[in-house]
């Protein structure tokens, strides 16, 4: 007994609010009970005891479904295009250096190519005299 007296530490949740089960509605026929349809906004989970048919499980199921796929829907585009953006800078991170080096090594080559194409042309003329 003892135990249940302690405190419990700061960062387990603890219960702030009571919330009050409602009264189970009366008896409905079940032609009428099948026809009724939950509203989403006011949906809440069902007694353990409650037993539903097959067509008021699938439509629950289609209903659960429908909300999640929403949930999904609505961040599904903003978090696609950040964590592509996220790739394509690593990748272009990792990239820059390689490119650099490649384009530093091309354009070596080509000046080295024309300096000796320049040189083997004029060998042996004076340059020309800025006088």
């Amino acid at each position: 007994m003892a135990s249940n007296l302690r405190t419990p530490p700061r960062f387990v949740p603890t219960l702030t609010t009571v919330l009050e089960v409602p009264p189970e509605p009366a008896a409905v026929e079940p032609e009428a009970a099948s026809a009724i349809q939950p509203d989403p906004a006011s949906a809440m989970a069902l007694p353990p005891a409650m037993q539903l048919s097959q067509a008021e499980i699938v439509s629950l199921e289609e209903q659960l479904l429908h909300r999640v796929l929403q949930r999904v829907d609505l961040s599904l585009e903003e978090r696609l295009s950040d964590t592509v953006s996220a790739a394509i800078q690593h990748q272009l991170d990792a990239m820059v250096p390689r490119l650099r080096n490649e384009i530093e090594a091309v354009l070596r080559a080509l000046v080295i190519e024309a300096m000796a194409a320049e040189l083997s042309e004029n060998t042996g003329s004076t340059p020309a005299s800025g006088v």
